[in-house]
């Protein structure tokens, strides 16, 4: 055990003595030495409690609001929105809920460690993954790309009829492949705006629609494993373990695309009587490219091949200096500029979405740092099939590179435990929104098609059956 100062915060994993006989003593041990262990890991679980409860708030911020309007009516009052509504429409935004705790995670510090540890704590986070997700978000996003990426699909569709079954086929499995290509979280935002566009607006059933989320989750967390440079959980230990694109795709991306292949399949069969269904009272116009402005807006210009040309060249940059913000920053700042000098071929950039995914991460990240204390030794004391199911139940409750991350912290790592940690973490990262970095994007760009609010139950229960047949992919084939 390495002596630190006590100024140093969080402790180390190293200045912590060798792992008891149970997991149990080694966290009594652990605690002992840094009692604020426990109040970080309490107001982590707090946090994901949150997240679980937020539709909850979202239900009675409606009802807080009926009744308001319904007391202004009875004063002969017009209606205006209520203070206590919007604050529960706030706490229900899943978005914002890790960056609320936090706040709280943060007045915690201060008060028992003194604001300066708290401070340095804060300052010493690295923010790089949530900045590059709201950048690749708001690139991918814009209509260049994604007339690309809807153009590109739209011929695979077209094989199948260009029908709405074709278009839910295609964009769940080539759109999740490509995230090993362009990054999971701008595979995430093509593939969610164009189910929007082709699937979801077309008004299929609840049970569908989890369904179809929750696939969309699952594949895109194991289909960013054909390469060792897109994928936020594969990043975190390619460059440790000296893992490349070959054995990327020798281990993990051919069982990935016989996964990716089968659980859609799978879905197909179960709902193909209301995909048909779906297919009859949807017109050519719905099917084919639905409206992209508002209606009055000013029509937009086909875009020039050179213009969707530079929009690539600024997501490869992008993708290429995914590790330096001062560099994606910098050019994300000329694209803007890029994008007001060629207005007139350009769609509005929302960055509302990205924002919000952006401080979703980065409040993980903040509570991420505070766990390894409790994740490490869980991780060093399973064999290789309990490695993979408890890295694959932990990626539920943190995102995955978190988990990968801590892989690498853990010494002497033999190559089949180091496998099945990543199995793991990317198998189950669709189980709950929280469980990959990209989850908050697809959730954020498609709530508006769950009354606002995607319930954590139904989302698991959706994810759940392709979560297994990821399992199978990779432990039995």
């Amino acid at each position: 055990m390495v002596e630190i100062p006590a100024t140093v915060f969080p402790r180390p994993l190293d200045a912590y003595p060798p792992p008891a006989d149970t997991l149990l003593a080694t966290f009594s041990e652990r605690n002992a030495l840094e009692p604020f262990n426990l109040v970080a890991t309490t107001i982590f679980f707090l946090a994901i409690i949150h997240t679980f409860a937020a539709a909850r708030f979202t239900t009675l911020a409606h009802t807080v609001q009926r009744t308001h309007d319904a007391h202004c009516r009875a004063r002969g009052v017009d209606p205006k929105p209520s203070v206590a509504a919007g604050l529960l429409r706030f706490f229900g935004e899943v978005e914002v809920v890790f960056g609320l705790w936090a706040a709280v995670l943060f007045w915690a510090i201060a008060g028992t460690k003194g604001w300066t540890t708290a401070q340095q704590y804060f300052n010493g986070v690295t923010f790089t993954e949530p900045l590059f997700v709201v950048v690749i978000m708001a690139l991918a996003s814009t209509r260049p790309i994604i007339n690309v990426a809807e153009d590109s699909l739209r011929f695979v569709a077209r094989l199948g009829g260009g029908t709405p079954a074709a278009w839910w086929i295609a964009i769940l499995t080539i759109g999740p492949l490509l995230g090993s290509f362009i990054t999971e979280p701008a595979a995430m935002t093509i593939s969610a705006l164009l189910l929007a566009h082709q699937f979801f607006a077309l008004r299929p059933s609840a049970r569908l629609k989890y369904a179809t989320l929750g696939l969309l989750f699952v594949n895109v967390s194991i289909g960013g494993t054909l390469t060792h440079f897109a994928a936020p959980p594969v990043l975190m230990v390619a460059r440790p373990w000296d893992w490349d694109t070959p054995f990327m795709l020798g281990h993990f991306g051919w069982r990935a695309l016989i996964a990716i292949i089968v659980s859609t399949a799978g879905y197909y069969a179960v709902f193909r009587k209301e995909l048909r269904a779906i297919a009859e009272h949807a017109n050519a116009r719905d099917i084919e490219r639905p409206d992209e402005e508002d209606a009055g807006a000013p029509q937009l210009l086909p875009a020039p091949a050179w213009i969707t040309i530079t929009h690539m060249l600024f997501m490869a940059w992008t993708v290429f200096t995914s590790h330096y913000p001062a560099l994606f920053l910098g050019g994300f700042m000329f694209f803007l500029g890029f994008v007001t000098a060629t207005s007139a071929y350009q769609s509005r950039i929302d960055l509302k979405a990205p924002l919000l995914v952006g401080f979703f991460l980065a409040g993980l990240v903040i509570h991420g740092g505070l766990q390894a204390w409790w994740i490490s030794p869980v991780l060093a004391s399973f064999s290789e099939a309990r490695l993979f199911l408890g890295a694959t139940l932990l990626t539920a409750f943190n995102d995955n590179a978190l988990i990968t991350y801590l892989g690498t912290l853990v010494p002497n790592l033999d190559q089949p435990l180091r496998i099945a940690i990543v199995e793991g973490a990317v198998t189950g990262g669709g189980l709950t929104v929280i469980a990959n970095a990209p989850n908050p994007a697809g959730q954020a760009l498609l709530s508006r098609f769950f009354d606002g609010a995607v319930l954590p139950l139904r989302l698991l229960l959706g994810a759940l059956p392709p979560t297994v047949v990821a399992a199978v992919a990779f432990r039995v084939l």
